[in-house]
């Protein structure tokens, strides 16, 4: 059911996921919403404020600058994480913000909280087909950890929290980015690129998060969500995608999974293991639920669904020298 709520804050308003939303939320299919905020610590890009959307200033790290953030806030967006690699801006950003956000929107009387967190929350793989509740979670970084401990507060308060796996389209500076450095880097199969992902486009995850925000949500009782496309996708026709439409060489050659990990780490100290894993390792999961519940149809799928960031890509591959 669509209905109007007021106010929307969007938190990570500005970043990949954040920009996406605001610019579905601001489309005339956006849910009805009529009064979009971002909560970000510097001025909005000149397209939001044209479209209408207003800048609330704050910082997840400095928690007394939310203060009254979500005063006069039907919903509040979270999709804003840390995901480096420093213990420390993890538990400020993804924990203790979460907290003190969590914290504004009950002062201010707002029961509406949904989170964007991650799939990696279930740590190391393989993951085949596991619907919402079937896995223990057990998070394997910093970054995950600390965002585990998000969805706790937000659940804890009857939030909805969305678990995204590998997420594509503008803005995406992690995954196809990450792949085309190691086809650059190491021009092999792992395992003849067999592994399974789940993806989901950033608009298409975007959709998602608007339906959240104009559905009424009585009823729901919070709960957790897998966000992807149903279909899982082997890396091999990620990588023909990539190579196809970025004119980069595909691998000519195969290793098994542990020698190209070998191989990796001497020349891509950087990949971690967990990175790795979820680059060759099945990791995909039942999404098919939250499509359904929502009423959306998913979309086409990665092949489709990649051209439209393609654009994006190619500026900021270029500029990384990796096209």
């Amino acid at each position: 059911m669509r209905a109007e709520r007021g106010a929307v804050l969007v938190v990570g308003g500005t970043g990949f996921i954040g920009s996406a939303v605001v610019r579905e939320l601001l489309t005339p299919s956006g849910g009805g919403v009529s009064d979009v905020r971002v909560l970000a610590r510097r001025p909005l890009p000149d397209w939001m404020t044209s479209a209408g959307a207003r800048r609330i200033p704050a910082d997840l790290l400095d928690p007394a600058s939310l203060e009254g953030c979500c005063d006069g806030v039907g919903t509040v967006l979270h999709l804003a994480s840390y995901v480096g690699r420093d213990p420390a801006l993890c538990e400020a950003v993804n924990e203790r913000g979460t907290a003190a956000l969590a914290a504004a929107a009950r002062a201010a009387g707002t029961g509406r909280l949904l989170y964007v967190s991650t799939a990696s929350v279930y740590g190391r793989g393989p993951h085949r087909g596991a619907a919402e509740g079937r896995l223990p979670t057990a998070p394997a970084s910093p970054a995950s950890t600390s965002r585990l401990a998000a969805e706790a507060t937000v659940l804890d308060g009857g939030g909805i929290v969305l678990r995204p796996h590998l997420v594509y389209g503008p803005g995406d500076k992690w995954f196809v980015p990450t792949v085309c450095r190691l086809l650059r880097t190491v021009p092999v199969w792992a395992d003849g690129g067999s592994a399974r992902a789940s993806l989901v486009g950033v608009r298409d995850l975007a959709r998602v998060v608007t339906a959240f925000a104009a559905r009424d949500w009585s009823g729901e009782h919070g709960g957790v969500h897998h966000v992807n496309h149903p279909r899982p996708v082997k890396f091999r026709t990620v990588v023909g995608q990539l190579c196809r439409h970025l004119g980069i060489a595909p691998p000519g050659s195969d290793l098994s999974r542990r020698a190209h990990r070998e191989l990796t780490a001497r020349v891509l100290p950087q990949l971690s293991d967990h990175q790795h894993a979820l680059l060759t390792e099945d990791h995909w999961y039942d999404s098919s639920g939250v499509w359904a519940r929502l009423g959306l149809s998913p979309g086409p799928g990665f092949a489709a669904g990649l051209v439209p960031g393609l654009p994006w890509y190619r500026r900021h591959l270029a500029g990384l020298h990796l096209v």
